[in-house]
C-alpha cells in the first residue's frame, strides 16, 4: 500500500523528527478531520507500505534521515516556484531548495522526483512573461535531476478565498497560452509537463493528462508492478486520476503560511495547533482523547512480485 503525507500539511519540513519516530515505532494514528473521535491506527511496517509520498516544499530536514526510509520505496514531489515572501512567506530560499533537490534526486534516483511549479495564478506583478522566464531559469537548473513537472492553476477554495481574497481564477484562454509555453519548456530540459486536476485541455499540446500520483508514476519509482484495489473515488471528482493512498497528516498545521494553501484556515489556528504536537506522541497533534474510536486499518502489499522494465 502507499502511505501519503503531504495533502494536509508538510511533514518534511517541520515534522520530520516526529515521522522518524513513527517509523521506528512502526505505527502511526489519524484523526478522522471530520470526525476527530475516529481514528486509524495504521502499521508503517515496510512488510505492507510499499511506498511513502511526500509533497514538501523544503526536504532538507528529512536528508539527514534517509537510512530509515531505505526499506520503503519513495516518491518525492517539491513544489519550488519563484514567488516572493509577500506569497510564500516561510518557504526557504528556492536556491537552496533547488539545491536540495538535486541532493535528494541524486540519493533516491530520478525516477523517484518530481519538480512541481504550482499553483499558478497571474496577477500586475506575477503576469504569463513573468511565469515563463521564471519557470524556464528553474527548468534549466533542474534538467536531468527530474523527468516531470506538475503544474496547476489556482483553485479558489474557501480557505484560499479567506486567506487570499485578491485571488483570482486564471481564464482558459490563459490556461492555454501559458500551458502551451510551460510544455514547450519543459520539453527542452527533458522533462514531461503533468497538469494535476486540469482536465484535457492541454494534452494536445503534448501534456502528460493522466495524472501526478498514479499508479504508473510509482511503479517506475519502485521498478515493479503494483496490484492496485478498485479506487473508492478521486480527490477530485471527475478531474483527478491519482492514486492518493491513505493521508498520516493533518490540517491546519504547516507553517509555510502560503497565502494560496487550501490546507490552513488562518495562521492563528496554526500557531495554536503547533503547540499540541509532540514528536513523541502517535498523533501529529495532541494525545489520546476520552471516547477516541481506533479502528485497525487493514493493510497489505500492493506488489505483485513481477519485475516491471522500465524504457
Amino acid at each position: 500500500m502507499i502511505i501519503q503525507t503531504g495533502m494536509r500539511t508538510d511533514i518534511p519540513a517541520f515534522y520530520s523528527k516526529w515521522l522518524v519516530n513513527r517509523i521506528r515505532e512502526g505505527f502511526v494514528l489519524v484523526r478522522n478531520p471530520y470526525n476527530p473521535m475516529q481514528v486509524t491506527r495504521y502499521s508503517l511496517s515496510p512488510e505492507v507500505v510499499d511506498l511513502i509520498v511526500f509533497c514538501t516544499k523544503n526536504p532538507s530536514p528529512m536528508l539527514p534521515h534517509r537510512e530509515i526510509l531505505k526499506p520503503y520505496g519513495q516518491y518525492w514531489f517539491v513544489t519550488i516556484t519563484s514567488y516572493g515572501k509577500e506569497i510564500e512567506p516561510h518557504v526557504p530560499e528556492k536556491e537552496k531548495v533547488m539545491n536540495d533537490f538535486k541532493r535528494l534526486s541524486d540519493l533516491v534516483g530520478v525516477d523517484s522526483v518530481s519538480w512541481r511549479y504550482d499553483p499558478i495564478f497571474l496577477d500586475d506583478k506575477y503576469t504569463a512573461e513573468w511565469h515563463l522566464e521564471k519557470f524556464g531559469k528553474m527548468a534549466a537548473a533542474l534538467s536531468g535531476y527530474t523527468k516531470s513537472c506538475v503544474i496547476s492553476f489556482i483553485d479558489i477554495y474557501k480557505k484560499v478565498e479567506r486567506n487570499f481574497p485578491e485571488a483570482r481564477e486564471v481564464s482558459p484562454k490563459d490556461r492555454i497560452l501559458l500551458g502551451k509555453e510551460l510544455i514547450r519548456i519543459a520539453k527542452q530540459y527533458g522533462m514531461v509537463l503533468k497538469p494535476c486536476a486540469e482536465g484535457e485541455d492541454l494534452a494536445p499540446y503534448g501534456a502528460d493528462c493522466s495524472g501526478c500520483m498514479t499508479a504508473a508514476t510509482f511503479e517506475a519509482a519502485l521498478h515493479v508492478n503494483l496490484d492496485v484495489p478498485k479506487r473508492k473515488g478521486n480527490q477530485r471528482k471527475g478531474q483527478c486520476a491519482c492514486l492518493l493512498g491513505v493521508d498520516i497528516g493533518a490540517y491546519d498545521t504547516c507553517e509555510h503560511l502560503c497565502k494560496y494553501c487550501y490546507a490552513n484556515t488562518d495562521p492563528l489556528l496554526v500557531k495554536e495547533n503547533r503547540k499540541k504536537h509532540n514528536p513523541s506522541s502517535p498523533f501529529l497533534l495532541g494525545e489520546h482523547l476520552p471516547g477516541d474510536v481506533i479502528h485497525e486499518a487493514q493493510q497489505k502489499s500492493w506488489i505483485d512480485g513481477q519485475m516491471r522494465l522500465v524504457f
